[in-house]
């Protein structure tokens, strides 16, 4: 009976760290206001330089760059982390020579096309850490 009783409350409190953890994980929103609008300026200048050859000055998209505004861009990341989609421009962007911003830019980009995607500025400038990122959660719709 007293192995029974230790392996519930093992269980038990399992159960609450994880549920505790998989909160903390997402604990806010792009409709919190994650970037701010200067950054986002700043942004636009790095996306005409480096991204919008193979993305469209409009952010339409061209050839084989898919479009970076819209329901399908949107859509494509809904669920995932801000943090996800920070890592996967900064690994993979620009196609040729990856990585050749510094976070910052990176992050300014990501402002830009969170701008250019309707999600509201706020006051603090969106961070350059993945981990921190990943505790914002990319929403299509308003909660």
């Amino acid at each position: 009976m007293r192995i029974l009783t230790r392996l519930v409350f093992v269980s038990s409190a399992a159960a609450i760290l994880f549920a505790g953890a998989a909160a903390a994980q997402t604990s806010s929103s792009v409709w919190a206001g994650i970037y701010t609008e200067e950054q986002a300026q700043r942004g636009a200048q790095d996306f005409i330089q480096v991204c919008a050859s193979c993305h469209g000055a409009g952010l339409g998209g061209s050839g084989e760059a898919p479009a970076l505004s819209g329901g399908q861009f949107v859509s494509d990341f809904d669920g995932q982390t801000v943090g996800d989609i920070f890592d996967r421009i900064r690994t993979t962007m620009p196609q040729s020579a990856p990585g050749v911003l510094s976070r910052d830019q990176y992050a300014e980009v990501l402002a830009f096309l969170l701008k250019a995607n309707g999600f509201p500025a706020g006051k603090t400038e969106l961070d350059t850490s993945s981990e921190t990122l990943k505790a914002i959660s990319f929403e299509a719709n308003k909660p």
